[in-house]
């Protein structure tokens, strides 16, 4: 070919098209070619929904085995350091009251922690945030798309 003719050619998915046929493309072949496109991104975004919930899921597990064998672990010394409490205040007040105010207080500790665990285990805290963003961009560039179609 002569360098005029490429001029007026380009390379698209199959081969050469022509400028003046790229411009004229048919409305069905264009809502073909839009179908496929999104199709495509649909997929591209079922995989990343699938990425962000293993790797989720992975941290939840990692997190949870540290949190059981940590917790083990804190609470035998816990225990000694609770039982040594409750002997050095046994010196100053009855035994009994002294066992009533260290369990107390371990109480509100405890239920303190509790609830804050809790709410990182919240199912908005182990959300997708990202592939749900992307789909809220996605939607709202086909409205676009189809909004420019109607005009």
């Amino acid at each position: 070919m002569s360098s005029t003719t490429t001029d007026f050619h380009r390379r698209d998915r199959g081969g050469f098209r022509s400028v003046e046929a790229r411009d004229y493309d048919s409305t069905p072949s264009l809502l073909r070619r839009l179908a496929d496109d999104v199709g495509t991104l649909l997929a591209q975004e079922v995989a990343l929904l699938k990425a962000e919930t293993a790797r989720s899921i992975g941290e939840l597990k990692a997190s949870t085995a540290s949190i059981a064998v940590g917790g083990a672990v804190a609470f035998m010394g816990g225990f000694f350091l609770l039982l040594a409490a409750v002997y050095g205040l046994s010196n100053v007040v009855q035994p009994w009251l002294a066992a009533l105010i260290v369990g107390g207080v371990v109480t509100l500790v405890g239920v303190i922690m509790l609830s804050a665990g809790r709410r990182k285990l919240e199912p908005a805290a182990v959300a997708p945030r990202r592939t749900a963003a992307a789909l809220r961009k996605d939607a709202e560039m086909i409205k676009g798309v189809s909004q420019h179609e109607h005009d």
